[in-house]
């Protein structure tokens, strides 16, 4: 998908352990990333089968986020809502482990995901604030996306259940 990216860390590693830089603001813009981060969350779910998501925000504080998963195991989805981009309202999965391999997902994204294991930390950094007005969700089963989950969902919060079906031509303002 345009401008979505797998970021792997480079570890320099030692008798210590190992550092890695996890954004760099130089380097990601070198390679087209031009966000800035101006917050940096942090998930944690004690049970697999947790759904989080998909979530995304409206114009004027729409979102690009880099998610990461430094414990456990996650399906990460992501949905296209950019009109006009060649892969609108498409989604695409990845599976994100404790390797430390990042998902760079820009603005215009819906996000969300299954943990696949009990005990699942997430960092996410995220190139806006959270805006509660702004705020608008995917419901995990909607039709018209038909996400293939690979595991049940057992744990999601009430919000994420009750999101509205999204529109068959869906607006990234749908309430």
């Amino acid at each position: 998908m345009p401008q979505v990216y797998l970021i792997h860390l480079e570890k320099r590693e030692d008798e210590r352990g190992f550092f890695a830089r996890e954004w760099c603001k130089k380097e990601f813009a070198a390679k087209g990333i031009t966000s800035d981060v101006v917050q940096v969350n942090i998930s944690y779910s004690k049970n697999a089968g947790t759904m989080r998501g998909l979530h995304y925000q409206i114009e004027p504080h729409g979102e690009a986020k880099l998610v990461r998963c430094i414990r456990g195991s996650i399906f990460d989805v992501i949905i296209d809502l950019r009109p006009g981009s060649p892969t609108y309202n498409r989604w695409h999965s990845f599976t994100l482990t404790d390797d430390l391999t990042g998902l760079y997902v820009p603005d215009g994204f819906a996000h969300g995901f299954l943990t696949l294991e009990d005990d699942t930390l997430v960092t996410y950094l995220t190139s806006n604030y959270y805006s509660p007005e702004s705020e608008r969700g995917i419901r995990w089963d909607d039709p018209v996306f038909n996400i293939a989950w690979p595991k049940e969902i057992t744990v999601i919060s009430a919000k994420d259940k009750s999101w509205p079906d999204y529109p068959k031509h869906g607006s990234v303002n749908h309430q």
